[in-house]
């Protein structure tokens, strides 16, 4: 499995180079980056400007492996409003090509967001209809979409996870699974099971139950919180899964972010058994 971490894990701000290097010294083996609204890497970069990022990754010894992009959260491609549904597709294709241009496998998408104004089975639906269709930017690309689920009241059992990939029925979508966003409601090693192999990348974080379900405070540093990492590691290994292992520790510290980089980099050898 390739040991990397996410864009998000590092103070606002720091250059994606001061990223790389960090992450390299702190023994990563890969850097997932993300397409943002503002910075270095936009909806509106080109293909051509991702060339430089791909050089820097292979100087500081870092592989891209995954691209992320939070824009789903503002502009999701599934939603009642279709002027926004139409620019959050646009935005993953924007998204595939630059994964693309990185040499990036998967893409993380989140679909929708379940509301009082947009119905679950509504929701599915439009899932099933619009990621079909998105399918085929994904195969031009050659990057998979990977559908994640992240408290957005959708996807919520590994049985209907499952069950909608299936739907898809395309290769090029599939799922990206976050070992934390589910112990509220489930048990990892059990989603992995069931989700086999339709997982083409993999988020980790630890969440600590005791603090309540559905707070993002929950969320705390590898090995502090209740994710049951020897069944997940198991689990991985059960289904044959050797593609990265991304740790999302957000938000950064305040001070001294560098630990958090440190901490992360020490408790994913121990997680990894390495």
């Amino acid at each position: 499995m390739v040991k990397a971490i996410s864009f998000w894990s590092f103070p606002e701000g720091m250059s994606i180079e001061d990223r790389m290097k960090m992450a390299k010294e702190y023994g990563f083996e890969g850097i997932e980056l993300t397409v943002e609204p503002e910075g270095e890497i936009t909806p509106d970069s080109s293909p051509g400007e991702m060339q430089q990022f791909v050089e820097m990754a292979e100087e500081i010894g870092l592989e891209l492996r995954t691209i992320a992009s939070g824009l789903g959260w503002e502009y999701p491609a599934c939603g009642p409003d279709p002027d926004v549904a139409a620019k959050g597709c646009e935005i993953i294709r924007r998204s595939l090509r630059l994964g693309a241009a990185l040499g990036a496998d998967t893409l993380l998408v989140v679909p929708c967001t379940v509301t009082a104004d947009y119905p679950y089975d509504r929701a599915y639906d439009d899932v099933v209809e619009t990621f079909s269709d998105l399918s085929e930017d994904a195969d031009d690309a050659g990057v998979c979409i990977g559908l994640e689920y992240v408290w957005n009241k959708f996807l919520l059992s590994p049985l209907e996870f499952a069950e909608i990939i299936d739907e898809i029925g395309e290769d090029s979508v599939q799922a990206y699974f976050d070992v934390g966003n589910v112990v509220p409601n489930g048990y990892p090693d059990q989603w992995i099971r069931i989700l086999d192999d339709r997982i083409k990348a993999v988020h980790i974080k630890d969440f600590r139950e005791s603090i309540g379900t559905g707070s993002f405070d929950g969320f705390v540093d590898l090995l502090e919180g209740d994710v049951p990492w020897n069944a997940v590691m198991g689990a991985l290994e059960e289904i044959g899964y050797d593609g990265p292992v991304t740790a999302e520790m957000m938000p950064p510290y305040s001070h001294h972010p560098e630990r958090l980089i440190e901490a992360t980099s020490r408790s994913m050898d121990a997680i990894l058994g390495r």
